[in-house]
């Protein structure tokens, strides 16, 4: 992983597709070691996060990360999901978020130096090449590790720099995760307490042919 020194640095966070490469590979994000990380590597100037949320419902179980995320250094970009029945007659729910990203990212791009991408989405593989025309580096995270791979070989390809989430595994993932392997560091008593896990993003995750495309 390089970065360069003093570089501005934006993370753009797919969050449903980060979800799912994490959960596939066996962690939980902590958001704040994840932040604290990257700000130890480079000028962060901003991480934005992209998620869709069922506001019709009277709980929404992922309400808490997105409110802890928002006081905690992270831009949120949110909208509501929409449900729709398939022609197999079932329900779904659908809560894209790649034009909000795409957008963002073109119209930030002119004042970074190094964009850093948290999805495995093909989809995105136009707009990495067009902020590459701009003189921007590119970086990709998402995994490889995984059966079929979460990541898209067209992004991958396209990117600077791909970054394999398992690769960072013991520098954002929780310590919860951590304890339950062998030699795991034991945490500090300083610490705050980790965000609440994204329960509900689950109902967003992308399912085969879907992973790296809009349905």
């Amino acid at each position: 992983m390089h970065f360069h020194d003093g570089e501005k640095v934006a993370l753009f966070i797919d969050g449903a597709n980060l979800f799912a490469t994490a959960k596939t590979l066996g962690f939980d994000i902590d958001y704040k070691r994840m932040l604290d990380f990257f700000r130890k590597k480079s000028n962060l100037v901003r991480a934005l996060y992209y998620t869709a949320i069922a506001e019709e419902q009277e709980y929404s179980s992922i309400r808490p990360l997105i409110d802890w995320l928002d006081y905690n250094g992270y831009t949120m970009i949110t909208k509501p999901t929409k449900e729709f029945t398939d022609s197999a007659g079932r329900r779904k729910v659908k809560g894209n978020m790649d034009i909000e990203l795409a957008v963002d990212a073109m119209r930030l791009a002119p004042s970074l130096d190094h964009v850093v991408l948290f999805t495995g989405d093909g989809d995105f593989r136009a707009m990495v090449a067009a902020i590459q025309q701009m003189g921007r580096r590119v970086s990709v995270i998402s995994t490889l590790q995984t059966h079929p791979p979460m990541v898209a070989d067209e992004l991958r390809r396209q990117a600077d720099q791909f970054i394999d989430l398992a690769d960072l595994e013991y520098v954002i993932c929780r310590e919860q995760s951590q304890q339950e392997r062998p030699n795991a560091p034991r945490p500090s008593s300083n610490r705050a307490p980790p965000p609440p896990r994204p329960v509900e993003l689950a109902q967003l995750e992308p399912e085969g042919d879907d992973l790296h495309k809009d349905e």
